[in-house]
């Protein structure tokens, strides 16, 4: 059995041609459990925090719920990655969603009882659909050139957009369901996000065979071993150190953003005579426009460059918290607009600042160096969802907005300094040739 695998990956180590139906293999392959693992996703973000907020009877936790499957996210990334790492795409990301289902179930069990602690604790162990969901995007770029990272990122969010989309749009006919069966209506998305969770994970157990990141390990190694050039490694390696930083910045204040102003955008509305089927409109434009813009935005990265991108969507962000912020809370149009921007401006940063860290890390350890910075992301959305009821219950949602708005412009002089300098470009440049 050994040799046999042996002898298959030598297959992809002689033929480029081999590898680059691989490559395209694994993006459908990605691309299909994405569409699953975005309706899994969709489902908590919708509801909830309404849910909280039904149990508990206040507004200053119901960014809770966020927070706890954001935070759960947190270590499922880092266990994900370690997966990743030591057995391969395949079965870190298996694993996640399957646990990612679990957790929704425990949500639903939870409503039935009216059981604050279970609706946590299940919640908590959701959120490793929600790391998961995020962590496939790296498996289509293992086999990926330096020019193909971005678009590789791209084409497996745009997947995510059919699920993600149609979750939030199927609350209404999931509440409906739910209590057919004699289920409290909230629960009936995560009924949705069990059964996507669960198929998600099946898809890639069963299908993502060879496993990429394996095979692309066992191409750097070959690299390595015809490299001699001792002095351009310790280079690359100083400058991955940098990359890294630069990449992770970008990610976790795009995070912070977004998770922000989204998780109390639904109890906003709610305050101000919206239905469930307007919070479901809204929140699927907002998330439609996190990853539908990805059939270009992957490609103008590649083309145009990290940096322009980068600064692109901290202006974007800016937008978004100014329109959320002045938007009559009557109007539907100001908030879809203010929450397409948004998810737009949160595509922009994602796909930049992971592309950044492609670029930054070695085969041999990318999996567990990217599960440790989607810590960092999970943290970060954690601490934004948290911190958002409060700020709306001591303040306002416009006040949340617009400091959020504010915020995101730390992107620029980030990116700035990092790509300020002459000598870095142009090492940047010689890579890719």
């Amino acid at each position: 059995m050994t040799r046999y695998t042996n002898d298959l990956i030598q297959s992809y180590i002689d033929s480029p041609e081999k590898k680059n139906r691989l490559y395209k293999r694994t993006l459908f392959i990605v691309g299909l459990s994405q569409i699953f693992g975005g309706a899994g996703l969709a489902a908590g973000i919708t509801v909830g925090a309404i849910l909280a907020q039904q149990m508990l009877g206040t507004d200053a936790v119901s960014g809770l719920p966020t927070a706890m499957f954001t935070l759960g996210s947190a270590g499922a990334a880092l266990a994900v990655g370690r997966l990743s790492q030591r057995y391969g795409r395949r079965f870190g990301l298996a694993t996640g969603f399957i646990v990612g289902g679990i957790g929704a179930i425990g949500v639903i069990f939870s409503a039935i009882i009216n059981s604050i602690f279970l609706l946590f604790a299940s919640l908590l162990i959701y959120g490793a659909g929600t790391a998961t969901n995020l962590q496939a995007r790296y498996a289509g770029t293992d086999l990926a050139s330096t020019k193909q990272r971005a678009t590789a990122v791209s084409m497996a969010m745009v997947f995510t957009t059919f699920g993600a989309v149609a979750g939030p749009n199927l609350v209404n006919v999931m509440g409906d369901f739910a209590l057919s069966i004699g289920v409290p209506a909230l629960a009936g998305p995560f009924i949705l996000a069990a059964a996507a969770y669960i198929l998600a994970g099946l898809v890639f157990f069963i299908m993502l065979r060879p496993d990429p990141l394996l095979i692309a390990r066992a191409i750097e190694a070959n690299k390595q071993e015809r490299d001699t050039q001792q002095n351009l490694t310790n280079t690359e390696q100083s400058t991955n150190k940098k990359g890294m930083a630069v990449g992770a910045t970008v990610m976790v204040l795009t995070q912070i953003v977004m998770v922000a102003i989204m998780t109390m955008t639904p109890v906003h509305m709610g305050h101000h005579g919206h239905g469930l089927r307007e919070v479901g409109i809204v929140i699927g434009a907002h998330i439609g426009s996190m990853y539908l813009p990805s059939l270009v935005t992957g490609i103008l990265i590649d083309k145009i460059g990290r940096t322009a991108m980068t600064i692109t969507s901290g202006v974007t962000l800016l937008l978004a918290g100014l329109v959320a912020a002045i938007a009559p809370s009557s109007s539907m149009g100001f908030l879809v607009f203010a929450l397409c921007l948004l998810g737009l401006g949160w595509n922009l940063g994602l796909i930049s600042g992971t592309a950044q860290i492609v670029d930054a890390t070695d085969p041999s350890t990318r999996a567990k160096t990217q599960g440790t910075i989607d810590v960092l992301i999970a943290l970060a959305g954690a601490s934004g969802g948290a911190l958002s009821g409060m700020v709306v219950a001591h303040s306002s949602y416009a006040i949340l907005s617009l400091t959020g708005g504010i915020l995101s412009l730390i992107l620029i002089p980030v990116v700035i300094w990092a790509h300020g300098g002459k000598k870095e470009r142009t090492l940047n440049v010689n890579k890719e040739l």
